[in-house]
């Protein structure tokens, strides 16, 4: 069994899907892995690294891609990407399917097996690491952190000798993995914040963990445009695992805001939780739609490569040495959280939540463990 980690191509992506000691422990158990030349570099690992821990460093994607079984990347393929994968191989990433029919549509036509880390359901976490909310827990810091830099004028509720500034109101839809951690480090800069969510429980849990820390509401209509009419900025953090986000906000309501407020979209991967984001890059981050100011980074967690790969992963190892010691199939069959993870086999489409926002027909994962 051989596992291939190529380097990943899309703008401004710097993390590799794993790290050297990951996949040293992977070479220690028998399995062979093969390592793209300048795989590690962005996120400070050296092709040395990985050699010390066993890896062939290999020169180009296409002998990662031709010679894997199974290939780990962090972000979904590129078009040029998607046509070396061929049948009989097993791709596990994150791919976000909803918002790129044209990409699903290759990775079907490859007839190759396609494992989605955002479509493993988060219940997993109680039994092993779960990719997506470690990445969550670093893109909900990152979202505040970036916005902090960018829109300093709304962070200004420190103490100085001039006596208390009013701090800014920053209002997080969303109280899951993202939403939490990017509330505790808005409320830690002084900012008065507010998170909405439709999860009684999670209110509760919220209320009872962080009470005083920030505030919550529950996610109404009413209340979401209510709140957002006060808000500095806010901070969209919903999560709907392998389907297109809702839109929370949309243009005709931006004249409701602040003029000069910011929308923060952590689920630009989904689609965006308003219906004005559209996805920027480190590099050019930030728009402005009818005096309202956006920023909708694709990668937020890779601002940050090398702790975001360690997490990566730590995460994705349990699921890793499942596949490999297993096979996809029988890995699929022993853990109901890793086949919810399946999108394609053989040309099929295996999760609901994209055929249905896509329009296209899908087969129960049970009759994919047949094909």
């Amino acid at each position: 069994m051989k596992i291939g980690v190529p380097k990943e191509i899309f703008a401004g992506e710097r993390r590799v899907a794993t790290t050297p000691d990951v996949v040293g422990q992977l070479q220690k158990l028998g399995f062979s892995v093969l390592v793209e030349s300048g795989a590690g570099a962005e996120a400070n690992y050296s092709d040395d690294a990985y050699r010390a821990a066993g890896c062939e460093i290999v020169a180009g994607a296409d002998e990662v891609w031709s010679q894997a079984d199974i290939i780990m990347k962090v972000r979904g393929p590129e078009k040029e990407e998607a046509s070396l994968l061929t049948a009989g191989k097993t791709l596990i990433c994150f791919l976000w399917p909803a918002q790129n029919p044209e990409m699903l549509k290759l990775l079907s036509e490859s007839g190759a097996t396609v494992m989605a880390m955002d479509s493993v359901p988060r219940i997993s976490r109680a039994q092993k690491a779960d990719a997506l909310s470690s990445m969550g827990n670093i893109a909900g810091y990152r979202a505040v952190v970036e916005a902090a830099q960018h829109f300093g004028r709304f962070f200004t509720g420190q103490i100085t000798a001039a006596g208390k500034v009013p701090p800014a109101k920053v209002l997080v839809i969303g109280g899951g993995v993202v939403g939490t951690h990017a509330a505790k480090i808005a409320a830690g800069m002084g900012a008065d914040v507010t998170v909405l969510d439709r999860s009684i429980p999670r209110l509760r849990y919220l209320d009872d963990v962080f009470g005083g820390t920030f505030k919550n509401a529950y996610a109404s209509a009413a209340n979401t445009i209510e709140l957002a009419r006060q808000a500095d900025m806010i901070i969209g953090a919903v999560l709907i695992p392998g389907a297109a986000a809702p839109k929370l906000i949309s243009r005709a309501q931006l004249s409701e805001l602040k003029p000069g407020a910011a929308l923060v979209d952590v689920a630009i991967d989904q689609g965006g939780c308003f219906e004005t984001s559209r996805a920027t890059t480190h590099q050019d981050p930030i728009y402005e739609v009818d005096g309202i100011m956006h920023y909708c980074v694709a990668n937020m967690p890779g601002a940050v490569a090398r702790t975001s790969t360690i997490a990566l992963g730590n995460a994705t190892m349990p699921f890793m040495l499942a596949l490999a010691n297993k096979g996809w199939r029988q890995a699929c069959e022993d853990d109901p959280h890793l086949l919810a993870g399946l999108n394609v086999h053989a040309g099929e489409l295996t999760y609901y939540a994209v055929g249905k926002a896509l329009g296209i027909d899908v087969i129960a994962p049970t009759l994919a463990l047949k094909k």
